[in-house]
C-alpha cells in the first residue's frame, strides 16, 4: 500500500502549535466540523500562553496545553491524547520542538509540518533573514512529512513567492505566511486523498526497474512523480508506473503528469494541454483536480 489514505470517512486531525497559530487558523477555516475531508478535533501546545489555544477554544475545538517538563513527559502525554481522540493525521503548525524518534516513528506518513523556505534550502530558524542575507530572488514554503531530522522529511507540496528589492524579514514573513495559509490546507487534501505519501517499500516494489531512476530525482521533484504514480494507481493503471518514470506510457501517463503539475499549481498552458487529450483521460484527470481543489 502506497498510503494509509484515503480513509473512506472524514479524517480526525490534531494540530500542534507553540505560538500565534495563524496556520492553525487557516486549517480550522479549511476543515470545520462536518467537512467531508475531515476536521480538526484537537489542538496541543507546549506553551500554555500560546494564542493558538485561544483560537481553537473560540471555535469550540478541544485545546490542551502540556507544559514542557522535558521531551519524554510531553510526548507521552501527547501520544496518549492522540490515541484517546482517535486522531488520524497530525499537523505541526509553528510547533517549536524537535520530536523524538519514539514519537515520529508510529506517526510517520501521518505527521506533517510546514516550513517557511523552499526545502531543502534554509532549514531551521531565522529563515527570512538568511534568505535576504544570501541575496535570493525567490523563496517560499514547504509542507513535508516529518521524519527524525530537522526539516528533512519528504516534501508534499511547495509554493513560491518573489523576494523584492527593499524586503525585510518582516515583509518577507508576511508574504510567505499569506502563501502558507493556502498551501497547507491544499497539502492536507493531497495527503487525505492518497496523492501524497512518503516513499517506502510499496513504492519500490511498484517501480521495479525504475526505482533507481526515482532515487536520482531532487527532493523538490519527487512529489510530482509521486502524485503521477498515485493517480495512475488510482486509475487502475499501476502497470504503467515503471514506464512513466522512464518517460514512456502514452496519453494516460501524460494526463497523469499534467494533473500532477496542476494539483500543485494552476497553469493555463497545462490546462490547455489537458483539454486536448482523449475524453476518457481528460475526465479522469479533471475529476482528480476537482476533488483536491474543492474545499468541500
Amino acid at each position: 500500500m502506497l498510503s494509509p489514505f484515503p480513509l473512506g470517512r472524514p479524517a480526525r486531525m490534531a494540530v500542534m502549535a507553540s505560538g500565534r497559530g495563524t496556520n492553525l487558523e487557516a486549517l480550522l477555516e479549511a476543515f470545520p466540523p462536518k467537512n467531508p475531508w475531515g476536521e480538526v478535533v484537537l489542538v496541543l501546545s507546549d506553551n500554555p500562553e500560546a494564542y493558538a489555544l485561544r483560537r481553537a477554544s473560540r471555535r469550540g475545538v478541544e485545546a490542551v496545553a502540556i507544559p514542557w517538563r522535558g521531551r519524554k513527559a510531553f510526548e507521552g502525554e501527547a501520544l496518549g491524547l492522540l490515541e484517546a481522540r482517535g486522531v488520524d493525521l497530525v499537523l505541526l503548525a509553528g510547533f517549536m520542538r524537535l520530536l523524538s524518534p519514539a514519537f515520529v516513528e508510529p506517526w510517520y506518513g501521518r505527521l506533517l509540518n510546514i516550513h517557511p523556505s523552499l526545502l531543502p534550502a534554509y532549514p531551521g530558524l531565522r529563515v527570512h533573514a538568511r534568505v535576504l542575507e544570501a541575496g535570493e530572488r525567490e523563496t517560499g514554503s514547504t509542507v513535508h512529512f516529518v521524519d527524525q531530522g530537522m526539516d528533512t522529511g519528504p516534501i508534499v507540496l511547495q509554493g513560491r513567492v518573489p523576494v523584492l528589492p527593499g524586503d525585510t524579514p518582516e515583509t518577507l514573513e508576511r508574504r510567505v505566511l499569506f502563501l502558507e495559509h493556502r498551501l497547507y490546507p491544499r497539502a492536507v487534501r493531497l495527503v487525505l486523498s492518497g496523492l501524497a505519501f512518503p516513499p517506502g517499500e510499496g513504492l519500490k516494489a511498484l517501480l521495479g526497474e525504475a526505482w533507481p531512476r526515482f532515487q536520482e530525482f531532487a527532493p523538490g521533484e519527487k512529489p510530482l512523480y509521486l502524485r503521477a504514480v498515485a493517480l495512475l494507481s488510482a486509475w487502475g493503471l499501476g502497470h504503467l508506473v515503471p514506464a512513466a518514470l522512464l518517460g514512456q506510457g502514452g496519453d494516460w501517463v501524460r494526463g497523469a503528469f499534467l494533473a500532477a503539475h496542476l494539483l500543485a499549481e494552476d497553469h493555463p498552458a497545462l490546462r490547455q494541454e489537458l483539454s486536448e487529450l482523449s475524453r476518457e483521460v481528460r475526465l479522469r484527470a479533471e475529476d482528480a483536480l476537482r476533488r483536491v481543489e474543492s474545499p468541500l
